[in-house]
């Protein structure tokens, strides 16, 4: 069964750092492209980093540009995602997807994760 499972949300205040991680199972994923996504309440599932299958490329939108790095170790099966000077907006569910390519689109991976909760108080 492949499964991927997200860890590292909680609690933190404006101006905190998190890291989050996928952990893959089931499959190898170190020939997918993986990507992170965020849902508020109310709102769409939007995009917030992915990075290649090699790790060489990583892409994010403008909301965290300069702020959250994505990373990956293929021989654990897990990706990463730093996120630094958190804001209140950043508040939402945070799951990670495995694809064939780097995309920013949801419906352009195969696999997700459950989700992990990322609250940020101001």
């Amino acid at each position: 069964q492949v499964q991927l499972v997200e860890s590292g949300g909680g609690l933190v205040q404006a101006g905190d750092s998190l890291r989050l991680s996928c952990a893959a199972s089931g499959r190898t994923f170190s020939s997918d492209a993986m990507g992170w996504f965020r849902q508020a309440p109310g709102k769409e599932r939007e995009f917030v980093a992915a990075i290649t299958w090699s790790g060489h490329t990583t892409y994010f939108p403008d909301s965290s540009q300069g702020r959250f790095a994505v990373s990956r170790d293929n021989a654990k099966n897990t990706v990463y995602l730093q996120m630094n000077s958190l804001k209140p907006e950043d508040t939402a569910v945070y799951y990670c997807a495995a694809g064939p390519a780097l995309d920013v689109r949801v419906d352009m991976y195969d696999y997700w994760g459950q989700g992990t909760q990322v609250t940020v108080s101001s």
